[in-house]
Formats: C-alpha cells, structure tokens, sequence
C-alpha cells in the first residue's frame, strides 16, 4: 500500500489533503487552524531536521514526499529534499509561479529585513504582510512611522504598531477600505503567488503605493515540480 507524507504550509495544501485517504498523512507545522474533517491522517508539529523527518519516512513506510509548503519556507523545503534523498523515495513540491509586476505597479525588490528598513525609510503609514516577522522589531519602529501589521492571529502591538489578525482570502473592496482609513502609503508583501491575498497588489496599483517586496529564497531541486493543484492530483492518481 503507496503511502504519500503531504507537508502542508499553503491554501492548495488542503485541495490536496481533501483527496487523500486514511492510509496517507497531513503534515502540519502547528501555525493556524487544524483541520478535523480529513480523511487522511492529520499530524501536528516538527520532525526535528532532515535527518529527524527522514527517521519518520522510513518508521511509517512512506513512498512519496509531496512538499506544499510556502514559498518562503525554505528550511522546510531543504530538509523535505534532503529527507526524501536520505530515505531513497521522490519528493515532489507544489510551487506557485510568482505574481509578476504589471503597468502601473511601483515594485522594489529587497533581499532581507535590513535592506527593506533602509527602503522603508521615506514613507511614514506602511502596512506589513509578512507575517509575523515584524513582530520581533516592535521597539526599532521611528517615531515618524505608524505601521499596520496583519497577520494570520490578533498579538500585542505598541503605540507605534497595531496589528490586525485577519486570514485571507481578501475582497479587494475590504482592501481599499484598509488602505484609505489607515492612509497607507507602501506595501510591503512577499511574492506569494496567491490569489487569496493577491487584491492588496490591485489596491496598491489603483492608488500608486510603492510595494516593497521580499526576494523569493532559493528552493532545493525535487524530483517533480508542479505550479498548480490540478497537475498535482493528476500525477497523484498515475502514481497511484
């Protein structure tokens, strides 16, 4: 019996999970809501590097290793890579093509957090899509800045930052409504390639918001790369 190890981390991830049976698993980080209403096996947590999810592929006969985790979760992405190799089985990866800049976007690519200080530093009302990153630099915040971060759950801000808890997808009416009460004046995102969070780009390009963007990191090599679900379960069911 073909066992699939689907490491999770984007929307598409539950598409996945939704056609599994219960003889494969659904690998969770623990961030965000679990779902309860698979028919796969759901497990929750880390495996301790490479070497440490290499140890659970060969302890539960697993045949294949599908990363579908987010784009800028490289770490996990490397070890799903070296583990399948380690364990002498294919990994495939799901990887959404990145969104691509259109007529009328102001896009300014930065590699990391330092580099997108120094770019930040002409604006004054900038809303954060990162995540929780931002989260640790609370008390760097200048005092001609007010930033608005999101993120997936509600956490402490300060009087400089507040931070709003809201999970996608987003209407783009929502987003103009948020870039007009809190006057926003740039954006800054990852290129996550998702239309869940894509209107905040076409709400910038209407009101001519510069969007900061962070670099994509460098994925490891997989034996099969697919950019979309439907090729995914496809190659699933031939394989199966």
């Amino acid at each position: 019996m073909k066992r699939i190890l689907l490491l999770g981390g984007v929307t598409e991830a539950m598409a996945i999970a939704r056609t599994l049976g219960p003889q494969h698993i659904y690998s969770l980080a623990g961030v965000g809501r679990v779902p309860t209403d698979l028919h796969c096996q759901v497990r929750v947590g880390g495996y301790g590097g490479a070497e440490g999810l290499a140890q659970f592929i060969g302890d539960e006969g697993i045949d294949l290793l599908l990363d579908a985790t987010h784009p800028y979760a490289a770490q996990i992405s490397q070890n799903a890579a070296t583990a399948a190799r380690l364990s002498g089985i294919p990994c495939w990866a799901l990887r959404r093509p990145a969104w691509q800049a259109q007529a009328g976007d102001d896009w300014r690519e930065v590699s990391d957090w330092p580099e997108l200080i120094e770019a930040l530093k002409p604006f004054r009302r900038p809303l954060f899509t990162l995540g929780r990153e931002p989260l640790q630099h609370l008390d760097e915040i200048p005092a001609e800045q007010f930033w608005t971060l999101r993120a997936l759950d509600v956490y402490p801000g300060n009087e400089r930052c507040e931070v709003i808890g809201a999970r996608g997808p987003f209407l783009i009416d929502d987003e103009r409504e948020l870039f007009e009460r809190r006057n926003i004046d740039v954006l800054i995102s990852k290129n996550s390639g998702s239309t869940a969070t894509e209107p905040k780009l076409e709400v910038a390009r209407e009101r001519r918001v510069p969007v900061l963007v962070l670099k994509r990191p460098v994925l490891p090599e997989v034996d099969r790369e697919f950019p979309a679900v439907a090729q995914v379960l496809r190659a699933i069911a031939e394989r199966l």
